[in-house]
């Protein structure tokens, strides 16, 4: 427990014993203003309660605290606001307990599994999926962090209509090349001719529409769609030619995936297929029918009322008998929680999505699993470049790989400018322009709250000052250096007296717990951000205000740097639930 934490719940029992009023919490701040104190305490919400003036309260607050515990040095009062400065020992005892705990994880004994990325086998990853991975990627690490155990999962979309569009277009126009024939990453060499499809099909509905063909007519009769659906079928009736080119395909795909996951840090501990799991979600709309929570019509397509619920009827098997994506949805669900001892479920997916989630959970819930309590959409806003939104049918998607190599050239543009990496090899200025590249790019992205729509604007994502990953780097960069010069070896020291600067450093490290804890209750990754900045601008401020390396006093210098080493730490830590790596020079 902190020192705020302490205060709060002291503050509680002498609202109670003094006062009898129960369930009044007083808010707890740290103390910004000139006023002498590390803490402030709003004394407003027991105005009306005691019908006193403020003045009064805090003055009886203040010395109830002092008469009550040990906690206070002294405080004064001023319009209301009741500022305490602690006793030095409590922050000595505070940072001993921070040291002694830091790397101690209370396990919670629930198991989550969180989806992320979720591409299709129809196009290379984008910004979007960037935005995607990076945020189930730390949610699963702030998760872990927290005491959970988690599964990070995917389930890859390689089948369907889509995939049938790209497999179509390179059977008549591909003349027999390959990824390896056209040194193509593969992802992008078949998302090519998902591009080939469309503008071929459009030239197709144009051709009707001027033959006097309506356009919606011309859209189900142009003979590329027709020929695409025909595909669909002879795919899920098990067609060995079809199969053999859809495999082919997908496998010159998940290479080029495979290549974007490793640069970008993210990985799987399973992976499941659409091609797999859609069967099982037809079992699931049988079993719905013969309990009666499904419905058929005249035509053999298979249904779900959920009006009763406030939404529509949800179609769940066409009447042709093939599945739609909430089928699948309905048969991984099922599947997951078959084959894993999991509590939770969270699902990373765009937020224009939502409907579609809170229709499955509901489905599920009907068909009686009572599970579906336990499943989260974490929903999040689109990406924006500051020239617009992206278009993948049109080829003009914003590629991940293509923007993860910008941001490489940026970090070493910059670098280079400004000379931080002198006196690296070659080698090791590579490494570092690869770290601070992602740094910018995963930062950027994280610190906004997920539920907002974000525009990505790479150039300010680099920025070596200000609310950047580059500025956190280069603050754990600096307390490095201090280190090697000091040639540093954690030891104990005997009590000093801590100033402002130091102070605050010690409360805001004593919060990384308490942070994580939020993180991961509201699944968002900005929270540990915003924190990280927080933590490195004080650390400069403390920095700045204080002597160390030409320090006379040998306890306060030891003092000093092993605060020093544990907000290094502290920063390479939450750094790491990011998905940030770190550098030691810059």
């Amino acid at each position: 427990m902190n020192i705020k934490d302490i205060l709060e719940e002291k503050l509680s029992e002498i609202i109670l014993n003094v006062y009898q009023l129960k369930e009044i919490d007083l808010e707890v701040q740290e103390n910004k203003t000139e006023f002498e104190g590390d803490f402030t305490i709003v004394t407003f919400p027991l105005v009306k309660q005691l019908k006193k003036n403020p003045e009064s309260i805090g003055v009886e607050l203040g010395e109830a605290l002092t008469e009550q515990t040990e906690l206070l040095e002294s405080f004064n009062v001023v319009k209301g606001f009741l500022n305490v400065k602690v006793k030095n020992q409590f922050f000595v005892d505070q940072f001993r307990s921070v040291t002694e705990g830091f790397s101690k994880i209370e396990k919670k004994n629930s198991a989550v599994m969180v989806e992320y990325s979720s591409p299709n086998t129809n196009k290379p990853l984008h910004l979007g999926h960037i935005r995607n991975n990076l945020l189930g990627f730390s949610v699963a690490q702030i998760l872990k962090e927290a005491g959970y155990d988690v599964i990070k999962s995917q389930i890859i979309n390689d089948r369907g209509i889509h995939i049938c569009k790209s497999m179509l277009a390179w059977e008549k126009f591909g003349n027999g090349e390959t990824p390896e024939t056209t040194n193509t990453k593969g992802d992008k060499f078949v998302g090519n001719y998902y591009v080939e499809f469309d503008k071929n099909y459009k030239q197709e509905i144009s051709e009707l529409v001027a033959q006097g063909s309506t356009e919606d007519q011309a859209k189900k009769d142009a003979p590329l769609i027709v020929e695409a659906q025909k595909m669909l079928l002879d795919w899920e009736n098990g067609d060995e030619t079809v199969r053999n080119l859809w495999k082919e395909m997908n496998s010159w795909v998940y290479k080029g995936f495979s290549e974007t996951y490793k640069r970008l840090g993210v990985d799987f501990d399973q992976v499941q297929y659409e091609s797999n799991t859609y069967i099982l979600g037809k079992d699931l709309i049988q079993q719905g029918l013969d309990k009666g929570v499904l419905y058929q019509k005249e035509d053999g397509s298979v249904w779900c009322d959920l009006t009763d619920e406030g939404l529509d009827q949800k179609l769940l098997l066409r009447s042709d008998g093939t599945s739609v994506y909430m089928t699948q949805d309905l048969g991984t669900a099922v599947e997951r929680f078959k084959e894993n001892n999991i509590q939770k479920l969270i699902y990373t997916v765009g937020n224009e999505q939502d409907y579609h989630f809170q229709v499955l959970f509901k489905i599920l819930k009907k068909l009686g699993y009572s599970w579906a309590d336990q499943l989260f959409h974490l929903s999040y806003g689109m990406v924006e470049l500051p020239n617009g939104r992206m278009k993948s049918r049109e080829g003009t998607v914003v590629d991940a790989d293509d923007l993860m190599q910008g941001m490489y050239e940026e970090a070493k543009l910059k670098a280079t400018e400004q000379g931080r990496l002198e006196g690296l090899s070659d080698e090791e200025k590579e490494v570092s322009y690869e770290i601070i590249g992602q740094a910018a790019l995963k930062y950027f992205m994280l610190k906004v709250d997920p539920k907002k729509k974000m525009l990505f604007n790479p150039e300010e994502s680099i920025d070596f000052n200000g609310n950047t990953g580059p500025f956190i780097l280069y603050t754990y960069a600096r307390i490095q250096s201090l280190l090697s010069k000091a040639n540093y070896q954690n030891k104990e020291v005997s009590v000093v007296e801590f100033d402002q600067p130091e102070k605050e450093l010690i409360m805001l490290l004593s919060n990384y717990k308490g942070i994580v804890e939020k993180a991961a209750e509201s699944l968002s990754p900005a929270l540990v951000a915003n924190y990280l900045y927080d933590l490195v601008k004080s650390y400069n401020s403390f920095y700045q205000s204080n002597k160390i390396l030409i320090l006379e006093d040998e306890n306060l210098k030891q003092a000093r740097l092993n605060l020093s080493d544990l907000t290094a730490k502290t920063i390479q830590k939450s750094l790491g639930l990011l998905g940030i790596g770190t550098v030691n020079r810059m």
